[in-house]
Order: structure tokens, then sequence, then C-alpha cells
């Protein structure tokens, strides 16, 4: 009995010091300052990827369902939190961690199958710090932090797209270099250190690098500490159902680059907004494309933007996209093109908006796989329309219709790099189809893609 008393006497004097302490401990927090926030965005969609039962134009027949099919999907919906810390002088600590949140799809990686060949992904996008993290610090001379975010290159112009994340994303082109569902130049870096400059007046600028880290000498290998080749497709020594294979997702040969460096300034003044952005990928590893004539070389992206408020409450956005590859064999490079941006939207009253807009993909020098000598016109235009009601500034619902044109030899989709379901140009065959191989999925060349998407929206 006595050791009893000893013992709960020895836990109410724990308890009771803990509280006493509590005030110490709050004032000692009192210099640091912490937020919770998210976003949240589901949508009905109906999509085809415009493939005629039985083959259109010169292609083969497509595996399976070639028609429109209805998909929920949650879009870009995230959840976080970031402050700072006071550490004296006028500077502080900062911090963000930042995770996706797949509302109406169960978390886990991308599934392995021809269908979404260009997501491919080894990463859990739910996992926690799955999106933009970092810690670093900030004072009047600016901002320096090291982790993971999106680019210099991509925040530059997120705001002139009113399609963000939906499935008349321009990314579907813009940023696109094959058209793959995965915007190579407007994406997040992982293991990247950058620099966020004060305002001078009406311009600022920001600058990134993000080392390679990768032993192979041509980026073959997952960069270090990465479940994914850097730039996309899978991670190197992937398969399918947990067997290694060279000829699905690694090594990494579709893509996979070296360090990369991103830079962009911004002037802003009154209803002017305008942007100059830079990227570079150093050896970018093409091999799975054909080692000899595409290999491994450099690749940039170059962009200007501007966008404009009118008095009559209408939104104009322009940008003009200039992408390079050097590549040994001009006739099988398809990634240098021309791109351009056109977006308008007209506010109709305070709640509602109505918007435009215009993708451009240019042809390309050449094409992988095409005859030597051979015009390839691979050009594409993405055309998207949409409408918005917002019931307050927190929570919205939208409609939009898309239509992704593409030329003879272009393959672009829809939905690319942000919208949950994309829409591609692979055909349905996967490792479950009868006297289908994984490897014999076709994209299908010179299809217009549709699609239609009703959500809604809610931030906090």
């Amino acid at each position: 009995m006595e050791k009893r008393r000893t013992i709960v006497g020895a836990i109410a004097l724990g308890v009771a010091a803990a509280f006493s302490a509590a005030p110490q401990i709050a004032a000692a927090q009192s210099d640091t300052a912490l937020q919770f926030y998210g976003h949240l965005d589901v949508s009905v969609d109906g999509a085809t990827k415009g493939l005629k039962e039985g083959g259109a134009a010169n292609n083969p027949p497509p595996q399976g369902r070639a028609g429109w099919q209805t998909d929920i999907s949650s879009n870009l919906s995230y959840f976080g939190f970031r402050g700072d810390h006071d550490i004296g002088g006028g500077n502080k600590m900062v911090f963000q961690v930042e995770t996706q949140i797949d509302v109406t799809a169960t978390p886990g990686p991308s599934p392995v199958n021809q269908a979404s060949q260009g997501n491919v992904d080894n990463k859990v996008q739910g996992a926690l710090a799955s999106r933009n993290s970092f810690l670093g610090f900030a004072g009047g001379w600016g901002a320096y932090k090291v982790g993971k975010t999106d680019a210099p290159y991509k925040l530059s112009t997120a705001r002139m797209d009113p399609f963000s994340a939906t499935l008349g994303d321009y990314n579907s082109i813009m940023g696109n270099t094959g058209g793959d569902n995965r915007a190579e130049f407007d994406t997040r870096l992982s293991h990247a250190m950058w620099y966020e400059s004060p305002k001078f007046g009406s311009a600022s600028f920001s600058a990134l690098w993000a080392p390679g880290q990768n032993r192979a000498n041509d980026n073959s290998n997952n960069a270090a500490g990465e479940p994914d080749c850097t730039g996309g497709g899978g991670g190197a020594g992937g398969g399918i159902n947990g067997t290694p294979t060279e000829t699905n997702i690694g090594p990494c040969n579709d893509g996979s680059f070296g360090d990369a460096y991103s830079i962009a300034g911004v002037y802003e003044a009154g209803g002017l907004y305008g942007i100059v952005a830079y990227e570079l990928h150093r050896q970018v590893n093409r091999n799975g494309d054909d080692p000899v004539l595409v290999g491994v070389g450099d690749e940039a992206a170059m962009k200007a933007g501007v966008q404009y408020m009118f008095p009559t409450n209408t939104v104009v956005n322009v940008i003009l996209e200039k992408m390079t590859r050097r590549n040994p064999d001009p006739a099988s490079n398809e990634r240098q093109r021309t791109g351009y941006w056109l977006a308008a939207t007209q506010k109709l009253s305070g709640q509602d908006e109505v918007n435009l807009g215009w993708a451009h993909a240019g042809k390309t020098p050449g094409q992988p796989g095409a005859p030597t000598g051979a015009v390839t016109d691979n050009a594409s235009n993405m055309y998207a329309l949409g409408y918005k009601h917002y019931f307050d500034k927190k929570s919205n619902w939208y409609a939009v219709y898309a239509r992704q044109q593409n030329h003879a030899g272009g393959h672009y989709d829809l939905g690319a790099s942000g919208h949950g379901i994309t829409v591609d140009c692979k055909d349905a065959g996967n490792a479950n189809n009868v006297g289908v191989t994984p490897t014999s999925a076709v994209c299908f060349t010179g299809e217009t893609l549709q699609a239609v998407s009703v959500g809604w929206m809610y931030s906090f």
C-alpha cells in the first residue's frame, strides 16, 4: 500500500510539474509562427482518346475501349503546414512540409501499364512531404531554401493558366517537350537549393540549382536518394509485378537528366505582370528513343510572358516558349520546338467568370524512327473553354471542355501535370490482355482527344 501511494504521489507531482512548466514552454515558442493549410479539388470527367474502333488512319487497331469513359478524379489536392522561427537580427528560419491528398483514389505508386506510360511513378504521392517542402532562412535580403519545389521556370507563369489542374491545363503543351503526360520544363525539382530575392521596386527574381546526384556518366541511374528517374519515366531496376525489366521503366533512358538550373525574373505593376524565364537540364538521357541518333544531350527551355488586366475586368495572358536540344542527329530530334499560349478570362460578376485558352506546339526538326529526310508534322493545338462560379474566396465550382488536336505525327495528351486522371495516346494493352505484351501497347499519333469535366474546390 505504501509503495502504491508513493507511485501515485510521484505521478501527481509529475503532472503538476508539467502544468507549471507549460507557460514557460509556450513562452519559449512565442517566436515561432505555424500555419496549417490545404486545398481540395475533385471532378467528374468524361474523356475520349479519339480512336476509331478497328484502327484510325494508318494506326493499328487499338486494344480495349476506345471511346468515351467516365472518371472521378482528384486534382492537385494537398495539405501542409508552414511557418517561421525568429532567429534574431531580423532573420527567420522558414519551413514547409506539404503532401498530396488523393481524395478519390487510393494512395500508392502509379500502376505500371502502357495506358499511362508517361505517368509511370514509383513514389507515393500521398506520403508526407511528397510536394513542395523545405527548410531555409529568410530576411530583408531575400530567402535561401533547401528541399524540393516547383522550379522558378514553372512558378513564373502559373498564374497565367486559368485551367490549371483541369483537363485543359496548358501543360498538355507548355513546358512539355514530347507530348507525354509530364511537362519536363514545368515541374517540381527534388534535392534542390534556391534563392528568392526581395522586391526591387516592381521587379524580383529567383534562381535554383538541383545537383544531379547521379553516379552514372549518362545519368541512367536514379539520382541518389530518389525512387524515380529524374525527369520521370519510373525508376531504374523497377518492373512489372516486382519483376525487374529493362524494357519497361528502367534504366533511366527516357528523359533522365543530371544537374538542373532554373531562373525567372518577374515584373509586376498595377494590372501588368511580365516574366522572362530559363531552365537547363544537363545531359538528358534519351537512349530509349535511339542510343545512336538521339543519345544524351543538354535540353533547355526559355519563355517570356505577359498578363494584363483591362478596366473591363478582362485578363489576357500571352506566353512564347522556345525549347532546344543538343541532339546528334536533327532528323531524330523531337524535343526542339516553339510553343505558344494565349488565354483570356472575362469576369462576368464578382462570382462568375468565363475562360478561353489556346496552346500551340510547333513542328520539331524530326522524330525518332522517322525515315531519313522525312518531314514529320507533329504539331498540335489544344483548345479549352471553361466557366467558374465562386461561392466565396475559398470555394467554387467549375466546368471545362478541352480538345487536343494533333497533326499527323503529333501525340500530345490532355491533363498533363495536374489532373488526377490523364488522357494519353496509349491504348489499353497491358499484361492482362490475351495475346498482348506490355511493350506492345502503342501510341496513336494524329488523333483528336476530347474531354469534359465538372468539379469543385475548397481551400483553407
